[in-house]
């Protein structure tokens, strides 16, 4: 494959969590394009919790992008670019859902939206839950918990009534771990 480089960045816009740039790109054919880049500074980390019974906890709240509610997993942003990611999905666990992780684990690694986009989610595995109290939601949340079996998660991903990359990667690969066991 012929090389295609970057030769300039503009700053359009910096957001809270993101930057949007423009970059200007040398083609192999000597042309140049400008492309969309959107830079996820923080990295983010989300949880695939589990249940004693089986049943995992799956939270349904809105998102302004879609303009409607959607089921999915929770997660959040990393408080730092240094902290730790297990730490980050230990927290939007226990904010998002009210449960303590007993065990957690990392399922995998993945970028969201590679087109366009940085963002580096890690996706983590959450088993031996606790209730410890109810739900701390930042102010703009509102969320609801639900719990769900595998398979019925896995007809939804597949009916494609979960389109959440983030939640279809998790289930994928935790459905894909229970069969190698």
């Amino acid at each position: 494959m012929e090389e295609i480089k970057r030769i300039d960045r503009k700053l359009v816009y910096k957001g809270t969590i993101l930057d949007f740039y423009e970059d200007t790109m040398l083609l192999p054919n000597g042309k140049t394009e400008v492309w969309d880049f959107v830079s996820h500074r923080m990295g983010a980390a989300c949880v695939l919790p589990v249940r004693n019974d089986g049943k995992i906890l799956m939270v349904r709240q809105y998102r302004n992008a879609l303009e409607r509610v959607t089921l999915e997993i929770p997660a959040g942003k990393r408080d730092s670019v240094d902290e730790d990611t297990s730490l980050c999905a230990a927290r939007e666990l226990e904010e998002e859902t009210g449960y303590r992780a007993g065990k957690i684990e990392r399922l995998l690694s993945l970028k969201s939206t590679v087109a366009f986009c940085d963002e580096l989610i890690d996706v983590y595995l959450a088993t031996d839950l606790e209730k410890i109290g109810g739900q701390t939601l930042d102010e703009s949340e509102s969320i609801d918990i639900e719990a769900h079996d595998l398979s019925e998660l896995m007809d939804m991903c597949y009916e494609g009534k979960l389109q959440d990359a983030k939640t279809v990667a998790a289930i994928m690969a935790y459905a894909a771990r229970r069969l190698k066991n």
